[in-house]
């Protein structure tokens, strides 16, 4: 069965991380029934908050609940709308950013160690650098490292 342009929309903002987590909690007028807003498009959501409170004096206490955030959440869209616009309100990803844990020695080290031994495994690998660098890493963190590690760049297109 093929998708509609609504439910593909709907994979693209999930995949992006904009997608509302309670698009049915979101009651004002604009979205009811509307072809332009899409309570579904978090960060359409957000940007119309922001605009009601600003431009129609609409309470943050009102607004937030209207759109199916809390008033914290209003709060963290309107200072990062303050400090970068439209794509400040687009959701950031969580946790580390990047291998923080296996620094450029430690990959290294792993990569050395595999090639003097290419027959162990990446359980092997995490309790040589437990013992080595008392740090606990997960496997995949490893596997991932080396991937990066071994794999070619890969070639961007030419403009």
């Amino acid at each position: 069965m093929p998708k509609g342009p609504r439910s593909r929309k709907r994979e693209l903002l999930g995949r992006d991380g904009a997608l509302h987590p309670h698009p049915q909690d979101v009651t004002d007028p604009l979205f009811q029934g509307s072809a332009f807003f899409d309570p579904d498009d978090l960060v359409q959501v957000k940007y119309e908050m922001l605009r009601q409170v600003r431009v129609d004096s609409t309470p943050v206490s009102s607004a937030a609940p209207a759109f199916g955030l809390s008033r914290p959440a209003f709060y963290q869209a309107r200072e990062a709308f303050t400090e970068s616009g439209v794509p400040g309100l687009l959701p950031r990803k969580r946790g580390p950013h990047g291998a923080h844990k296996l620094t450029d020695d430690i990959v290294a080290y792993l990569v050395q160690t595999r090639a003097e031994d290419p027959t162990l495994r990446l359980i092997d690998l995490v309790a040589l650098v437990q013992e080595r660098f008392s740090l606990r890493v997960h496997p995949r963190s490893i596997e991932r490292s080396l991937a990066r590690f071994t794999e070619p760049p890969e070639k961007k297109p030419q403009k």
